[in-house]
């Protein structure tokens, strides 16, 4: 179920922005994210910058869907680690960003997401694979000889994609609702009836409780990475 692509894609393209064209970026044209190349594959065979120029929001969601989202996994991941991902293999290309969440979750880094990942994945708390895969992205692109050029807008978006990411990871499925509770007839030892509603099942409130403790906990840890990246950047 591609629960988070919506969201993911919508935050995806915020960082892509509309038209570029930078001879210093190797990703060449641009359209949204979208660069020539894949809307030619996905899209338009023979399309020009002109039909990349003009490509539209139905277009660009089939682009990033099998570009992307399909091509890791986005729908199988956990919540949170899937956007990470994806985020990650927009900039940076799939199997990039299929690796490095593999070292991240310890497992063979063949870049290829599969069942394995997948299960890994999964077993790991999402927000210290969160956390593991923004640093190591980050690492990387300091490592790039464009950084000079990018660098500021990388940083930004990185620490972006990591406070969504962790503020995702914290969402449950909202509890299901249930009808009130049902009523049982009592008999008295003198013979007169009465009807009283079955008590609730235990739990609960405690599940209930639980889950916001857990929303809590993914904005705490947003909020912290947030005013660490700000108190950073005032000494650089």
């Amino acid at each position: 179920m591609d629960r988070n692509f919506a969201r993911a894609l919508a935050l995806v393209l915020k960082s892509e922005g509309g038209w570029s064209d930078n001879p210093a970026d190797p990703g060449g044209a641009t359209m949204k994210g979208v660069t020539l190349a894949s809307f030619r594959r996905y899209v338009k065979a023979d399309a020009t910058k002109a039909d990349l120029r003009a490509i539209s929001d139905a277009q660009v969601a089939t682009v990033y869907r099998r570009f992307y989202w399909d091509a890791v996994l986005g729908a199988e991941l956990p919540h949170g680690v899937d956007h990470a991902v994806f985020d990650f293999a927009v900039n940076s290309g799939p199997g990039r960003a299929a690796k490095y969440l593999q070292a991240a979750v310890g497992v063979a880094q063949d870049g290829r997401i599969g069942p394995v990942t997948v299960a890994a994945a999964k077993a790991k708390p999402a927000g210290v694979t969160i956390d593991a895969l923004c640093d190591a992205r980050l690492a990387f692109l300091k490592r790039l000889p464009t950084w000079a050029t990018f660098g500021r807008g990388w940083s930004d978006r990185v620490r972006s994609v990591r406070v969504q990411a962790l503020l995702m990871s914290a969402q449950r499925p909202a509890a299901p609702v249930t009808a009130s509770p049902p009523a049982r007839v009592e008999t008295s030892p003198n013979g007169a009836s009465s009807i009283k509603p079955v008590p609730p099942a235990p739990g609960g409130k405690a599940a209930a409780a639980a889950g916001i403790l857990v929303l809590l906990a993914g904005a705490l840890a947003a909020f912290r990475h947030q005013v660490a990246d700000l108190f950073g950047s005032l000494f650089r």
